[in-house]
């Protein structure tokens, strides 16, 4: 146990990244696969950052990407990472700024600033983890417990027989929610789907789907107007993620709510959307967007323009900031990660619990350092 010393007189010493790629079971398909504009995913490329401070405090934290990108995250952060040595862990706006402006040539959005989110979330669950909160009651929570909804057995390369059973294994495993995948070529069949899933479950499971961006306006317009039926929680991204008045035009004319934003990846962006009123769910995703500092500026923002939360996937770390959200949010229960860490979320009566352990209250496990294909290391670990 080392003895802590003041925030104005600790330093950051060590920091590593690795670059650790997680296999899926399964390849996954969405809307973007059936509609030619992706390949099936196989994997996830992960982004850790480790950082130790003089008085042995550490953090952890991490970043990723799908289907590209992740050498790429990697290559910024090594670049970016010195600039860490020897400053206050506690300066985490400054930071950010810092790490922001040393990659500043490439931009203050996409891949520079989500290598950026893995040491941002680093520093802030070392900072918990000082002082012996979790990253919740670190923010400020609202609940211990968040409501929960199921995706990943909903993806569109799922049968409609498997459909069924994965959704009420998920319903009876204690999961609040259920989101299947739609926006396929074949609309017919996307409703099918929608309209077996919802009599299987019946009328008291709230379901939502998710065209991931594949419509467009026209096609938008019918199938929310069909949708309206199945007394859906939302209809997530019938548009492209850069379709802010399309959104809101959907969002303007229909009863279910419109929910978009997991795509978008800085604040200033997702101010744009909130400024076009083009969601009623708004779903930042914190490793996109850099890291907790800029989801918080969202999140306030989201607040005051009255709108509903949904952090889009890495449940390991939004469980934590959506219970630090004034409203009651949503947080999608993807168990894709979990091989990755020592510990598990826990999950009772359709909610998500907030863990209690210090931090993000995770840790790497064997697993994730025997995945891991490159590290890097900066200053010294004592």
């Amino acid at each position: 146990m080392t003895t802590p010393l003041s925030a104005s007189t600790d330093r950051i010493e060590w920091v590593r990244i690795s670059s650790c790629y997680l296999p899926l079971a399964t390849p996954i398909s969405d809307a973007k696969v059936l509609t030619g504009r992706q390949k099936p995913m196989t994997e996830i490329a992960m982004l850790f950052a480790e950082v130790r401070t003089a008085s042995g405090h550490e953090g952890l934290g991490f970043s990723y990407s799908k289907r590209a990108g992740g050498p790429g995250q990697f290559a910024h952060a090594k670049e970016i990472a010195p600039a860490l040595l020897g400053e206050d862990p506690s300066d985490i706006a400054k930071l950010w700024n810092k790490l922001c402006w040393a990659g500043a040539s490439v931009g203050r959005s996409g891949l520079s600033t989500q290598a950026i989110g893995a040491f941002d979330v680093a520093l802030y669950d070392l900072k918990a983890r000082r002082a012996g909160l979790s990253l919740a009651k670190l923010l400020g929570s609202y609940r211990d417990s968040v409501q929960c909804y199921n995706t990943s057995g909903g993806f569109l390369h799922t049968p409609l027989e498997q459909l069924l059973v994965n959704a009420a294994a998920s319903v009876e495993r204690g999961i609040g929610g259920i989101k299947l995948k739609v926006g396929q070529p074949d609309k017919a069949l996307d409703i099918r789907r929608v309209e077996a899933v919802r009599k299987h479950l019946g009328d008291d499971v709230p379901l939502m789907v998710d065209a991931n961006q594949q419509w467009d306006r026209p096609t938008a317009q019918r199938m929310c107007r069909v949708f309206e039926q199945f007394n859906l929680v939302w209809i997530e991204e019938p548009l492209d993620a850069y379709d802010h008045e399309g959104h809101a035009a959907l969002a303007a004319q229909f009863d279910t709510p419109i929910a978009t934003g997991e795509m978008l990846t800085s604040a200033a962006e997702h101010g744009e959307l909130i400024r076009h009123r083009a969601a009623d769910y708004l779903m930042p995703d914190g490793p996109r967007v850099g890291g907790i500092t800029p989801f918080l500026k969202i999140a306030s923002q989201a607040e005051h323009a009255g709108l509903m939360l949904g952090p889009h996937f890495a449940m390991e770390l939004h469980v934590h900031l959506a219970a630090a959200y004034p409203t009651e949010p949503w947080v999608e229960h993807f168990d894709w990660l979990e091989p990755l860490f020592n510990e598990r979320l826990q999950i009772r009566d359709g909610r998500m619990l907030v863990p209690t352990r210090p931090g993000l209250g995770v840790s790497l496990s064997e697993q994730a350092r025997a995945w891991t294909r490159e590290t890097a290391e900066f200053g010294q670990r004592a």
